[in-house]
């Protein structure tokens, strides 16, 4: 049985370094699953930076929506990094328009799949709620459909960690 681990923070407080730690430090090949698409220059050279941060144990799976297919093979790795689930939210807000029933539903596939994959895998995800409430509706949309996939994910999680200025806080 597996091992989920579930880390979040804020934007640049080194959530994505200690997830990737956390990963490596099981044995084995590695599986990362990337939710970011290069839209624009400056998302290129970030999504270029955090791969040549990886090493030779590191595959890759670019996967904005379907999460499920990279999780079916998670077992056959050490440890599957799937970074992050509020770039996710996001590609599935584009992708479901204003159905917010159908993107809960896709975050409790994510859910079932994750308890269901065998393999040890650790979570990223932004946590969006610390700072005040967004000026416009879609933002606030997004945030609490953040916060709502954070809670879910979080719930089948083994461990979850609040990262800040670098430092993990274990939360369970």
């Amino acid at each position: 049985m597996g091992k989920i681990i579930f880390v979040t923070g804020g934007t640049r407080s080194g959530k994505s370094a200690f997830a990737q730690k956390s990963a490596e430090s099981f044995a084995g090949k590695l599986l990362y699953i990337a939710t970011a698409e290069p839209r624009d220059g400056e998302m290129a050279e970030r999504i270029k930076k955090h791969q040549l941060a990886r090493g030779q144990r590191w595959e890759t799976a670019e996967e904005p929506l379907n999460l499920l297919l990279p999780l079916k093979g998670a077992s056959n790795y050490g440890c599957a990094l799937l970074d992050c689930l509020t770039l996710w939210t996001s590609n599935l807000m584009e992708a479901y328009g204003e159905d917010d029933e159908g993107i809960m539903a896709e975050a409790q596939k994510l859910a079932d799949a994750l308890k269901e994959c065998g393999g040890n895998v650790v979570v990223v995800t932004g946590e969006v709620g610390l700072g005040i409430v967004p000026a416009d509706p879609v933002s606030r949309r997004f945030r609490d459909l953040a916060g709502l996939i954070n809670q879910k994910i979080a719930s089948v999680s083994d461990e979850a960690y609040f990262v800040v200025a670098g430092k993990a806080l274990r939360l369970s």
